[in-house]
């Protein structure tokens, strides 16, 4: 039986080696195997951001609001007398300026000079009628007075109702006169101040009647320009608001820059004159008036002149508040909150917009002097999200890391067992 079984046990001794051999490396690596460090403490990560330190400072509120150019004082030319039209200024045409006095249109006199022909010989003639019976009211008296009579003559014996007609015929020939040299002085249209034709509507030739509408001028010394003013920002100007017993002296008057692209970028300089004395239907808005004093003058020097109905951008010096929160408009999330940095952290802290325009913005509530805005751009982060000042370390930047990983894991495990190895 042992002889038997010899082959079977040299047979096994190839495999039993082999498993042996499995088995010391398998210890081998059992022992050698990398141990997770339970020190190791992964990095914090923080994002960097920018602060600035709010102090409140005095700010001048600028207003922005927009409108028309409009005259001051426009006037639709009308003719007063009727006629062919003979005349015209080469000053009376379409953008043409026209001093006060000038002569723009004149219509043929003809008629009119017939006419004060015709009225200075029907005054002549009532003269005349005057004198003769005031001669024989005289006459009629001294017959009276040689009659003897001791009565009070009649008003009619003394021709008292005579002289009193022709007194009147006078009277009414003197208006006729007056009136024909008057249609014969209306044949000249004069300018009835210094401006601007707007639009002509006859020229040479023309055969015009009473009333007939000749052009369409304005006055050159001021233009205005209606500005609607947000109801939010009616506080923060002061406001010409006039009444019958007081005016505001012109110092006192709301600076305003108008400003116009139409061909190259101009600035007019001028004032707030007045306020609407209504809420525009519309809108729901008031209105205030600003006026540029003489646009066409030495102002417009170097410039592109206002047109009238041009559209400007106005820039409204309001209030100065004295003491004012004012931060970028960039770092007011949904209108309602920004983020501050305390401790190493953000906090989200709600605000009340006072004011803003397209850059900056006045904060009622929710922000005092020293606090620290952020400025950079975070979207939707969590109050208490820690985060570091831009350039600032790290709150654990210097610490060493241990248990570094690397390929064949920790620093220290690969050392150990190198030095394993060796021995």
């Amino acid at each position: 039986m042992v002889l038997n079984d010899k082959p079977l046990i040299i047979k096994l001794l190839p495999l039993i080696g082999l498993l042996g051999v499995i088995a010391i490396v398998i210890a081998a690596l059992l022992l050698t195997r990398p141990k997770a460090d339970r020190s190791f403490t992964p990095p914090e990560t923080q994002v960097a951001i920018a602060v600035n330190t709010l102090e409140a400072k005095p700010y001048t509120v600028q207003i922005q609001s927009y409108g028309l150019v409009q005259p001051r004082i426009q006037t639709q030319l009308t003719a007063q007398v009727g006629g062919k039209v003979d005349f015209v200024a080469e000053s009376f045409r379409d953008g043409g300026f026209f001093e006060a006095g000038e002569t723009l249109i004149a219509i043929e006199q003809a008629d009119y000079l017939i006419a004060v022909t015709a009225a200075e010989a029907s005054y002549l003639e009532a003269e005349q009628a005057l004198i003769e019976e005031q001669a024989r009211a005289e006459q009629a008296r001294l017959d009276w007075s040689r009659s003897g009579s001791n009565h009070n003559p009649a008003p009619l014996v003394l021709r008292e109702p005579q002289v009193a007609a022709a007194k009147a015929r006078l009277k009414a020939a003197e208006a006729n006169l007056a009136g024909a040299k008057l249609d014969l002085a209306r044949t000249k249209i004069k300018a009835p101040y210094s401006g601007r034709v707007l639009t002509k509507h006859v020229d040479i030739g023309n055969v015009i009647s009473t009333n007939s509408a000749l052009a369409d001028i304005y006055a050159t010394d001021a233009v205005e320009v209606k500005l609607p003013i947000r109801n939010n920002e009616i506080n923060l100007l002061q406001l010409p608001e006039t009444y019958r017993v007081a005016t505001q002296a012109p110092s006192q008057l709301p600076r305003v820059t108008l400003v116009s692209d139409l061909v190259e970028k101009s600035e007019w300089e001028g004032s707030i004159v007045r306020t609407s004395g209504a809420i525009e239907t519309d809108s729901r808005q008031i209105y205030v008036v600003a006026r540029v004093e003489d646009p066409f003058g030495e102002k417009a020097l170097n410039k592109t002149p206002l047109k009238i109905r041009q559209y400007v951008t106005a820039n409204i010096e309001g209030k100065t508040l004295p003491n004012a929160i004012v931060i970028p408009n960039k770092t007011i999330y949904q209108g309602s909150y920004v983020y501050l940095y305390r401790d190493g952290q953000v906090h989200r802290q709600p605000i009340k917009v006072l004011w803003q325009n397209e850059t900056d913005a006045i904060i009622a509530e929710g922000l005092t002097n020293g606090d620290q805005l952020v400025v950079t751009p975070l979207g939707q982060v969590a109050s208490g999200t820690r985060v570091k000042i831009s350039g600032a370390p790290s709150s654990n930047g210097g610490e060493k890391r241990k248990g570094e990983w690397k390929k064949d894991g920790p620093r220290e495990n690969r050392k150990q067992r190198e030095e394993g190895a060796a021995k």
